[in-house]
């Protein structure tokens, strides 16, 4: 469940911390104080997308924290296969603090992406918006919404669909582009042949495009390599005026074996130079052998020259390396194997596709298979849900409908909800008939719904009531008080009849602090929320009438929850 939300310099929030409890958390406030910052500072947290001018006027950043406690250990497992950390507790961290020039989001105490954010929200809360319940009238939404209802039973099915999809798709590709008349193929193989014999005539090595550029660079600096290395020779190596190193060290050890005898420590410092003296000589030799390596002949630098510009002419026109040269080879002799013989290879081709074509109908069956089952449950599941909802002669059904030539990545089904809200009244499209109100009430059937099955602790309502009053109100408040009992609800609301419900209570409303407006956010318990139910039956002026009419409500509500 969400434990707290602190929020600090973002819009008219200076700085607020609200700590929600379990069941039903009620958050009511005049039109404009606010509310919305509330749930759009938790999708902020959340991942949401950050923009710097929602920082408070005049300060530096905005802050918004979220604590969770996590309460499963499927919960707890997942993610920790994402890699998030979970105090022992299980209390969960969530924070984001927006700049002007950045956001950083951290996960008790570690820096993770927005992306990463919006993983875990999946797991922990489910956030329904004002305008959410529009989506409604898209039937791509009523498809999501029966996959997500089926998750486990349709499992991987998905995946392995999408994988034989993709095969069929690039072999229905290979098949079309084969499709080439007699000239188009001849002259396509005839410069096949040609490379081919151009690749193989060579007898590429790997590697030995390096070994030729190393030989020849040497061969192409002889003189200037010849001209260092007889310097270094002469500098090291014995000469006739005894001014070389060797001639030197070789006079510095004679001076300190005539008084080596003298003194220890000049044994050791003359055991130290000789050991130079013999590394030097041995150089010398190891010098001396380069410098008869050096001596080129013309023919051997032209055979070397001749070969390199043979293998670099392949690079060019094949491939950067010789590993590639010789990949582009095999692709070749493939492509020049298929035409030779190219009915044979559009006939397998056709095979293929047509055992991949199967493979796809199959999975696509069992897909709309396992559809059909859970949308005749899940349609009976909302019937119920939309009764209780003061949708008394309601009829629903969702609609799937197949057609085995449009095979995709997603089945071949096309799901719609179909709703009938008035006696006598057709079955039609839900766009067709649903009003704002009623969308409104049949979403919320879907959370309950849904809610029931999945594993999310948490939901958010930002005015599900939209578009209701009188006694369908109160149905709705009654759903949200069922729903509360074994999950944790956040409700923004304006009907006194869903505040009524309310097991916390807060109140947000604008003010002034310091000659600025800022969003105040406060829990509401006893005559105070008593109080505000009255404000949202009668106005602003809260008469005696309203008060009774208020306990009267929240008598009655109290009385629903025992009940």
């Amino acid at each position: 469940m969400l434990y707290s939300l602190h929020v600090k310099n973002l819009a008219l929030i200076k700085e607020q911390e609200i700590e929600f409890s379990k069941g039903l958390n009620i958050l009511t406030g005049e039109t404009g104080a606010g509310k919305s910052v509330v749930i759009g500072s938790v999708n902020l947290a959340l991942g949401g997308k950050a923009d710097p001018s929602l920082i408070r006027t005049g300060e530096e950043y905005a802050l918004v924290e979220l604590v969770f406690g996590v309460d499963s250990d499927e919960k707890r497992k997942l993610l920790k296969e994402m890699d998030i950390p979970v105090e022992e507790d299980g209390t969960l961290v969530l924070q984001r603090k927006i700049t002007p020039t950045r956001s950083i989001s951290k996960v008790s105490g570690e820096t993770v992406t927005a992306k990463q954010l919006r993983d875990i929200s999946n797991i922990l809360i489910n956030i329904h918006g004002q305008n959410d319940h529009q989506e409604l009238l898209h039937k791509k939404k009523h498809m999501e919404i029966l996959d997500g209802y089926l998750e486990n039973e349709l499992g991987g099915l998905f995946g392995e669909l999408r994988s034989e999809y993709d095969r069929m798709k690039a072999l229905e590709k290979e098949l079309s582009e084969s499709d080439i008349d007699e000239s188009a193929r001849l002259r396509e193989q005839e410069l096949l042949e040609f490379e081919i014999g151009e690749i193989e005539e060579a007898q590429l090595v790997v590697g030995e495009d390096e070994e030729l550029d190393s030989a020849y660079r040497k061969m192409t600096n002889g003189r200037k390599i010849s001209e260092a290395v007889g310097t270094a020779s002469t500098l090291t190596g014995f000469v006739d005026d005894g001014e070389s190193a060797v001639d030197l060290i070789g006079r510095a050890v004679r001076e300190l074996s005539s008084v080596a005898s003298y003194d220890s420590e000049i044994e050791d410092l003359l055991s130290q130079l000789s050991d130079v003296e013999n590394l030097l000589s041995d150089f010398n030799h190891s010098l001396s052998g380069y410098l008869d390596s050096l001596e080129f002949e013309d023919e051997k630098f032209r055979n070397v020259e001749d070969r390199l510009n043979v293998v670099n002419h392949l690079k060019d026109k094949y491939g950067q390396s010789i590993d590639l040269v010789l990949d582009e080879l095999s692709k070749k002799q493939e492509r020049l194997d298929v035409l030779t013989d190219l009915d044979a290879h559009r006939k397998k081709l056709s095979k293929d596709l047509d055992d991949s074509r199967s493979k796809a109908l199959l999975l696509c069956k069992k897909i709309s298979d396992i559809r059909r089952k859970g949308a005749a449950e899940l349609s009976k599941k909302l019937k119920a849900a939309l009764v209780d909802l003061n949708f008394l002669d309601v009829k629903f059904e969702i609609d799937v409908r197949s057609d085995e030539d449009r095979i995709t990545a997603g089945g071949f089904d096309d799901v719609e909800f179909m709703i009938s809200t008035n006696p006598g009244e057709a079955i039609r499209p839900l766009d067709q008939i649903a009003s704002g109100g009623e969308l409104s009430r049949i979403m919320l059937a879907l959370k309950t719904v849904v809610a029931d099955r999945g594993d999310i602790s948490t939901l958010i309502f930002d005015e599900i009531d939209a578009g209701i009053s009188g006694k369908t109100a109160w149905k709705v408040s009654e759903k949200l008080g069922e729903l509360s009992r074994d999950h944790q609800i956040i409700c923004i609301t304006h009907l006194p009849q869903i505040a009524a419900m309310a097991d916390t209570h807060f109140m947000i409303e604008k003010g002034l602090e310091d000659g600025r407006t800022v969003t105040g956010i406060y829990g509401l318990t006893g005559d105070d929320s008593i109080k505000e139910l009255a404000r949202l039956l009668g106005g602003d002026e809260i008469t005696d009438a309203a008060i009774e009419n208020a306990k009267e409500m929240r008598g009655k509500a109290e009385d629903a929850k025992r009940g």
